[in-house]
């Protein structure tokens, strides 16, 4: 015999105000089955569940009613006063009035009729309800950290320090990403490197840290705590073990004309080489697309004057396995280049640049040495004009989204070049301002009021080449929209940053989510910021959306403290709320299986006691299952049901609403 409890809760004003509480739990009182019956002003606060703890043990309340706000906030404080009543948690259901009543009509008498139906629909569905146990599942403590930029460094560096086990993936010849090739960082002009180099040796050092450079994620099965990846280990064409990193190959390399990848293309690399000077691992790779053994079958030069023999031309690709409890992504982001704007010449102009290639320019390691010059002649320029917001909040362009560290690299940008060409003159065309971040906003007064760079507020309509000199026209809007006309040295784009190539497909491999723009999707953008909707799947930085450094880094620390949290334990506990098969009815279609999102469906043989084969029919893995019911509704001969949202339940809801009270 059900003995059910019902709390109706006023939320303050939010429910009141519109809801005749009193009246809801005084016609509710009148339901079969239904003991106790009361309201209260915050059934969440702590004598709120004192009421509840104390009818489940005076009335022995068999299921529980909270008609309240979202059970997406509540439900586990409830749940929890229920357990410590020694009630089931899984007995206890939440009437969701707030959202679905109290917010989304006037105050009459149908507004409360409406409560006191949602109500007892759920008192109706909790006298089916079973006492459920939670999942638990064992837990591999080594953690998958993907990418080795200062974001995945950070994560891999805060796990690895709480003592656990990282997998540092890096799909370039060396960690270090972006940041690497920064000259300088906003808001302090400290130097990039200065602050990073030590990070990366660290995380190459670190005794529970593995790294795998030149290495991307082949595969991913699994769930939370008990993954298993396949990582492709591509080949450098070298023995890394007798590579002493001495750089004679380097060196004696004859194809040294290939656009270097870390010079923003601005500068020259052998078919062999270490791509930068502070590189980690530092040690070699080889071009496979541009060296002339691979293209031609001759040269070898690199083998021949290797004083360890390193060089190992046939050496394959290599696939390794590591079981795997949680996954990091930090993969970062990509910017537009030059090629992508019609109105500035489609990138054809050489002095024309990006702001990875003017950082390039500026910095001590580029391929100038740190002085600022023209890549068309050489000469430095007296002249520069940088423009913020290329590509970004541009409908137009198909991205509306700001980019959030424009406004504070252009800044950055125009300081370096005043005070490498002192005579020169810097102009910055803008939309908005937007530096929100501790001593961003001064970063850029210091630029306008001490470096006298002169800010501009408008768009650049179009940039065409005259005499030599580009020609930058646009309209000062604080002017009255001023038509504006510079002829430039040099000009300078902020261009949009935008999701890394092959963003889509890693989506796809770790089967979270992504949006439009092809950025990874946090679960919730609030109160679940650095987790995906697959469980034990983290973010970390711009992977997610434009960052700057410290707002990466602090996310990355907040997906490692999250992964820390669940190696804390060795065994997972979760909800129980997921899919059953009834073995006696399922018919083994699959059909499930190739609609579950999850990958959670597999396939089990039913055998007789010879040990023969009668059938394979579908079987939940638990671990997966995440209870969003796909297939439940596609399931034919209706075999599968949803844990604590079963077909009886449903009905008995239905049916509540249909007959009268």
């Amino acid at each position: 015999m059900a003995r059910i409890g019902v709390f109706v809760c006023h939320c303050g004003e939010n429910i009141s105000a519109t809801v005749d509480c009193k009246k809801v739990a005084e016609i509710i009182s009148q339901l079969k089955g239904v003991v106790h019956s009361v309201d209260y002003k915050y059934m969440c606060s702590d004598p709120g569940q004192t009421l509840i703890k104390e009818a489940i043990r005076t009335k022995n309340l068999t299921g529980i009613v909270v008609a309240a706000c979202s059970p997406r906030m509540h439900e586990p404080t409830f749940r929890k006063a229920c357990a410590e009543a020694g009630l089931n948690p899984y007995l206890c259901e939440m009437a969701n009035l707030r959202e679905h009543c109290s917010w989304v009509h006037e105050k009459n008498d149908s507004t409360t009729e409406k409560a006191i139906d949602i109500v007892r629909t759920l008192v109706e569905k909790v006298k089916k309800n079973n006492a459920l146990q939670p999942i638990r599942v064992p837990i591999t403590k080594t953690a998958l950290v993907i990418g080795g930029g200062i974001g995945g460094i950070q994560a891999a560096l805060d796990i690895a320090n709480a003592g656990h086990q990282v997998i540092l993936l890096e799909r370039s010849p060396s960690i270090g990403g972006h940041m690497a090739q920064l000259s300088e960082t906003f808001p302090t002009l400290d130097c990039s490197q200065c602050i990073l180099t030590p990070r990366m040796v660290e995380a190459a050092q670190h005794p529970n840290i593995t790294l795998y450079t030149f290495a991307e994620l082949e595969s991913l099965e699994g769930f939370i705590g008990n993954f298993k990846a396949k990582i492709r280990k591509k080949s450098k064409s070298i023995d890394e073990k007798l590579c002493t990193g001495c750089g004679v190959c380097t060196l004696k390399c004859p194809n040294k004309k290939i656009p270097n990848e870390f010079d923003a293309n601005i500068g020259f690399r052998s078919a062999i080489y270490v791509p930068f000077p502070q590189a980690v691992p530092n040690k070699p790779v080889i071009d496979k697309e541009n060296c002339t053994y691979y293209k031609t079958g001759k040269c070898k030069v690199c083998e021949k004057v290797c004083p360890t023999q390193a060089i190992r031309f046939d050496k394959p690709d290599e696939i390794v396995e590591h079981h795997i409890g949680a996954i990091v992504i930090a993969t970062g982001f990509d910017i537009k280049h030059t090629d992508f704007f019609p109105e500035y010449g489609y990138g054809l102009h050489k002095d024309i640049i990006d702001g990875l290639q003017f950082e390039r320019l500026a910095s001590a390691s580029g391929p100038t040495l740190g002085a600022i010059k023209r890549l068309s002649d050489g000469k430095e320029p007296k002249t520069v004009v940088f423009i913020a917001c290329a590509g970004s909040r541009d409908e137009a362009k198909g991205i509306e989204y700001c980019s959030k560290i424009c406004c504070m690299y252009t800044a950055k940008h125009a300081m370096l070049y005043k005070h490498k060409v002192h005579d020169g003159i810097a102009y910055v065309f803008y939309m908005d301002i937007r530096a929100a971040g501790k001593m961003y906003d001064e970063f850029v007064r210091r630029a306008i009021e001490q470096d006298k760079v002169r800010y501009i507020r408008g768009r650049v309509s179009t940039i065409y080449e005259k005499n030599g000199k580009l020609i930058v026209k646009g309209a000062d809007t604080l002017l009255n929209a001023m038509p504006v006309e510079i002829e430039a040295d040099m000009v300078v784009l902020a261009t949009a940053g935008i999701a890394n190539k092959g963003a889509e497909e890693l989506a796809q491999k770790l089967h979270i989510s992504y949006d439009s723009h092809k950025f990874f999707a946090e679960a919730h953008p609030k109160l679940r910021p650095v987790e995906t909707n697959t469980a034990g799947i983290f973010l970390a930085g711009a992977c997610q959306t434009p960052k700057d450094i410290p707002e990466t880094v602090a996310q990355a620390s907040g997906a490692a403290a999250k992964v820390c949290g669940l190696f804390s334990q060795n065994e997972l506990t979760r909800e129980p709320i997921i899919a059953a098969v009834n073995r006696n009815s399922c018919v083994g279609c699959f059909l499930c299986q190739n609609v579950c999102p999850y990958q959670a469906i597999e396939k089990e043989a039913v055998k007789n006691r010879e040990g023969k084969i009668l059938k394979n029919i579908a079987k939940i893995n638990e671990g997966l299952c995440q209870g969003c019911g796909t297939c439940v509704a596609l399931c034919r001969s209706k075999s599968i049901d949803i844990y604590g949202y079963s077909n009886d339940q449903v009905f008995e809801e239905v049916y509540a609403l249909l007959n009268e009270f």
